[in-house]
This record gives C-alpha cells, structure tokens and sequence, in this order.
C-alpha cells in the first residue's frame, strides 16, 4: 500500500522560510510520495534480489540515464536496506533532506535530525555513476565511525566503502579511494589531492583536470602511483564548520628552505626571550582590526641596542624586526589553552570555531614557530610551501557539491556567493519545544561565572542534565575548578579530551551529569536524555559567553530538545568579554569593562550590544574570506597564463 507524506508536512514547508525555498521542498515532497510507494515492494524482497535491483540501477546509471530519474527507486533501496541492517529507517524528512542534498543544497537539518543517516541517500545515488563520492566531515573519528555504521547499508546493496585517516599509507589510501564510497576529511582529501600534484610533475607527467570526466591514468605496478581517482561528488558534513570556518585556512605541503637551521631558530628564540621588553605605543603599534604590529622608530632603535648571539650576527635588520614582530604578536594574540596546547612537545592547534585539535596543521609565517620558541620547546624549521589549495577551492572543484549542517542560515549569502549553493531548512520530523530563558548579563566575569555556578547547584540538585559551553580550552578548566570547590560532580570535555568525546557526550542527558565543554560539544554526535529525564525539563544548556560566529551558540543550543525531547538553555554574557573586543575595538571595549566594574545595576539593556559586536566580528570574518578567495583567484589565473600549475610551487 502506497505511504503519503505525513499530514501537515506540505503545510509546515512553507512555514521554514519564505521565497522559493519552500516551493523546492514541496517538490522534493512529492518525490518523497514516490519513494514510500516503492516500500511495500521491497519489503517482500529477499536480500538478493535488493542486490540485482541495484546492479541495476548502476547499469542504467552507467548507460547515462540521468540520476535524477533513479532517486525513488534509489532512495527506496537505501531506506529498504537500512531497515534490514542497522533497524534504522529514514524518516519522511529524511527522504526530503536526501532530495535537497542531491539537488546540490546545503540541508539545514537540526541536532538529532539524523544528518549521518541521510547522508547515505545521495552518495548511494550518486556512486551508482562510477565516478566516486566523498564525504567529508570534520575529523578523524567521526569519518571513521560514520563509514563503520553506514557500511552494511552500503554492502547490502553491492557498493564498497573506504576511509581515509591521517597515519593511513599510500597503498591504504589508494584502496580506499578506489571504493565506490569515500569518507574521510577535508584536510585528508586536500593534502592527497597536493601529493598527488607532486608526485605527477616529479615524474614528469602532466596530470589531467582533477574531477573532470575522463580523467584516468595507467601506471606500472612497479611505479609510483597517485592515490585519488576522479571524484565527481562531494558531500560535505558540518558545512558551516569545514566550508566557512576553516576556509580562510590553505591547506599547503611544505618544503625545505635554505637558511641553515641553526640561524633560523636562533633568531625565533632571541625574539621570543626579548618581545616582552617592547612597550606599545612607543615601541610598536598594534592595529586592532588586522591585528599587525608593528615596530615605531624608537622600537627599531631599541631593538638594536639589544644584545644577540654572533650566529645572528649575519641576519639582516630587516628580519630581525620581523621576528621580534612576530614575537610580539604571539605574546599577545596567542594563548595557552585557547589558541593551541603543547602537547608531547608539540605545538598543536586549537580550531577556534570547533575547539578541536587541528592535527597536522600549522600556523603560517613564522607564527608557529614564533609560539614554539615562546613555550621554550623545539623550534621547527619554517618549511616554506610546495604545494596548496584552500578548502574554497579543493571543493569548488568538485562537479557537484553539497553540505548539511544543523547552523547555515545566517551564512546562507555566502554559501549563496562562493558555492552557489542555497540553504534549506529541512522540516523537523517532530515540532521542537526547547524554550529560551532570560539573557543575563554581568559587569564582569567573576560575576558571570559565579552566577552560573549558582545555577548550575540549583538544577543540578534538581537532578537535571546540565551543558555548559565555553569558548576556550582554558575558561572550561576555569569553570571545572569552580565546579569543584562548589562539590558539583562534572565532566570536561574540550580538545585535550578528544579521546574521550564520544563517551562523555553518550552520557550528558543522564538524571544529575553536569558536562563542560569547548564550543565543540559534542558535534556529530547525539546527547540523548535518560529515563526520567523529560518529566524534569529535559537538557538545560548555558552558554558562558557569546562566539565570534553566531552559527557557533546556535549549534551549542541545539544540543538541547532534540527529536522532539524538551529542554531549556540560557545565555550569559559579561562586559568585558572577548566579543566586544574582537566586534567594537580596544578603546570600546575598555570602556565597557571599566563600566562594568563600577555598576551594581541592571545591565540586560546591553543585550543588542552584544549581538550588534557579533555581527561585525561575522561581517569582518566574511571580508576576509573574499579577500581569500579573489587573491587565490588571481594567484591561479596569473600562474595558468604562465602555463604554470596554480597549486604547485614553480621553485620547488
């Protein structure tokens, strides 16, 4: 018997968003009526026959029937084998969601909605063609985990899965690549896309256009081989995160430079023992919206008072006032526990929109190397660049392209812009009921955090599950050290717990856990309430301080009420926190904290303030990213009227 679209579901389409948006979705609804047509029939299917239906499908796929003929029938399978293999069965929104990535939108679907599950529709339709789909997500576990749970809907149907981690060999990656299926990361797929560019030139080869039709290549088995094969489809989980946040991030394969190592780290360590000794204002001056420093006449003439070792005695003025510039700017932009942690030695980044570790990443001009010598560990050699692409550009190559994320909206004009991409909101497969309690916000921090302990006592006696963002590393640290003199029982979960991330964030919405996190939170992964849990009110999240990207608290906030579940969150917010900084400049903001330290008053009137401060910092972020985006542009056009390759190195 034939299954319609739930009753109301149309209806509630056009109350997402208004334009044509909602016009699109109550197309793809009816593409949803086709697909719960096909459930009956297959459900009295056996295994076997579900695998030649598909084999099927992929001949008239490879025949050049288009893709778009072949979802119901597709999606049906998908669905059908889903059921049979992980119990799991896509919800009509779902099916919607699938439709709208396939179209080559970005789907904003809320937490819980089941992102990982839907996933599967597009790149199943999409692999029927042979010619390979990725799906990237933002670190290793989570590709690997999502590869593992969805490969047996996959297997089912006659396809193969690969997934690519950072310490996988050559030959791994190959194999994995050569699947039908691919998932793996953003930075992974990249920084093979760079080494494969590299190896082709150094074999003297003129490698053919990345992703386009046709593109193949026939080695020795002897030889060496590239590791990618064409790619026509990329499906590009936490869109937000990887497609927007990490996009002003280039993506570069480093090469040996030829100052002697010893100078060179020599030089980052005299600047790092004599930065502190410069004054601003007088000895350089700091541009607050760029962040540069720079050295005044007086700094220049200070500096070369200075006493220095004879191995420097060869390095040019010049560089040694960048050096002591970039000490300078280390020192005061970049922070232990915020920005990055040392860890085993090692300067690692912290991602400032995700709170994760940023393995295998590095700070460009001598910035890494400038913290290295600041925390007095081995300095590493600057490596120069031999290849690099931006994530802007590594995925605007692909043919087609799509993203889910549970926070696009506010970023729909530059999906819009760089991807030409546009943003639908998928319809909720139950109404959501979380409710939003009174802003409040304090004249300083010590008040802020002291409120929040005091709420935090309060529901936690009341036996609710209680989440509570931060924005860095070492504020959550700060929290959990207030928890503990108040004998509040808590987990903290931030990057030096990446470990651990699944399992804490499995247990946040059980009777009485208090959980500290990193605006990470437990991204890609569910909190799901214990027994009892819903009758107290559900999850309750707090958020300490508001992000330089709205996006960001939206995504902390959606961690409560999922799947229908109740749950309740509160903002908190303090005049002299880093927003107003980073959004209204120092003078500003100086202002406000000295405001703040004076007024015993009511202070909820500064709530806009805050918001407008946000915006600005979201709006100077988004300059950036074009400013990114046109000199990469330039830089290729420039290099391919050479008859140069525009991601390679032409000295290298």
């Amino acid at each position: 018997m034939k299954q319609s679209v739930p009753r109301g579901l149309t209806s509630r389409l056009f109350a997402v968003v208004g334009g044509p948006v909602p016009r699109r979705l109550a197309q793809w609804a009816a593409l949803v009526d086709e697909v719960n047509g096909w459930e009956t029939q297959l459900r009295a299917e056996t295994d076997e026959q579900l695998r030649k239906r598909s084999l099927s499908l992929r001949y008239r796929a490879k025949s050049g029937e288009r893709l778009a003929r072949l979802l119901p029938e597709a999606y049906a399978l998908v669905r059908e084998s889903s059921v049979r293999t992980t119990g799991m069965r896509h919800f009509d929104v779902q099916i919607l969601g699938g439709a709208a990535l396939f179209h080559g939108s970005i789907a904003e679907m809320e937490t819980g909605e089941g992102k990982t599950l839907t996933a599967t529709l597009p790149m199943y339709l999409h692999a029927l063609a042979g010619k390979g789909a990725h799906l990237a997500t933002v670190n290793d576990y989570l590709a690997s985990r999502d590869a593992q749970q969805m490969e047996p809907v996959y297997r089912l149907l006659g396809m193969s899965v690969g997934c690519i981690q950072t310490p996988d060999t050559s030959d791994q990656r190959r194999k994995a690549y050569a699947c039908d299926i691919t998932y793996g990361t953003a930075k992974e797929f990249g920084f093979d896309f760079l080494r494969d560019r590299l190896l082709l030139r150094r074999m003297g080869r003129q490698m053919s256009d990345f992703l386009g039709e046709g593109s193949s290549h026939r080695w020795d088995d002897s030889g060496e081989k590239p590791v990618q094969r064409t790619a026509c489809f990329a499906l590009v989980d936490e869109a937000d995160s990887v497609l927007i946040d990490e996009a002003r991030t280039p993506l570069i394969i480093g090469s040996l430079g030829e100052k002697a190592r010893a100078q060179v780290v020599a030089s980052f360590r005299w600047a790092a023992e004599h930065a502190a000794r410069f004054v601003e204002d007088e000895h350089y001056e700091y541009e607050q919206d760029t962040r540069k420093v720079e050295l005044t006449a007086v700094g220049r003439q200070f500096l070369r008072t200075l006493p220095y070792p004879d191995l420097l005695r060869s390095v040019g003025l010049i560089d040694l006032y960048q050096y002591i510039e970039r000490a300078i700017k280390v020192h005061r932009d970049f922070h232990l526990d915020r920005q990055y942690v040392v860890r085993d030695g090692e300067i690692v980044i912290v991602d400032e929109y995700t709170g994760r570790l940023a393995e295998g990443r590095k700070w460009r001009d001598g910035i890494h190397q400038a913290l290295e010598a600041k925390e007095q560990i081995e300095v590493t050699v600057p490596t120069g660049q031999a290849a690099r692409i931006t994530v802007q550009d590594l995925f605007l190559r692909y043919r087609h392209l799509a993203g889910m994320t549970g926070t696009a909206r506010s970023a729909a004009r530059e999906f819009r812009k760089i991807y030409k991409l546009r943003v639908v909101p998928i319809p909720t497969n139950r109404p959501v009921i979380r409710r939003r309690q009174q802003d409040r916000i304090f004249g300083t921090s010590e008040q802020k955090w002291e409120a929040v302990v005091e709420e935090v006592r309060q529901l936690h006696a009341q036996g609710r599950p209680i989440l509570i963002g931060t924005r860095s590393i070492d504020k959550s640290q700060y929290l959990a050290r207030l928890l503990e003199q108040a004998a509040v029982p808590h987990e903290v979960l931030n990057a030096n717990e990446i470990a651990r991330e699944a399992d804490i964030v499995s247990l946040a919405g059980q009777e009485g856990r208090v959980t500290v996190a990193t605006n990470m939170a437990g991204r890609g992964t569910d909190i799901k309430l214990g027994d009892g849990v819903a009758d107290l009110g559900g999850l309750h999240v707090i958020c300490t301080e508001l992000h330089d990207a709205a996006r960001i608290d939206r995504q902390l906030i959606g961690r409560c009420g999922r799947q229908g579940d109740p749950g309740t969150f509160r903002q908190y917010m303090a005049l002299d926190d880093d927003v107003l900084l980073n959004g209204l400049g120092r003078e500003r903001a100086e202002k406000l904290t000295r405001l703040g330290q004076a007024s015993q008053s009511n202070l909820d009137h500064y709530s806009k303030l805050f918001r407008r401060a946000q915006h600005r910092v979201e709006r100077k972020h988004f300059r950036d990213r074009n400013v990114l985006l046109h000199h990469e542009r330039e830089r290729k056009k420039i290099q391919r009227e050479m008859g140069q390759d525009p991601y390679l190195d032409t000295a290298d």
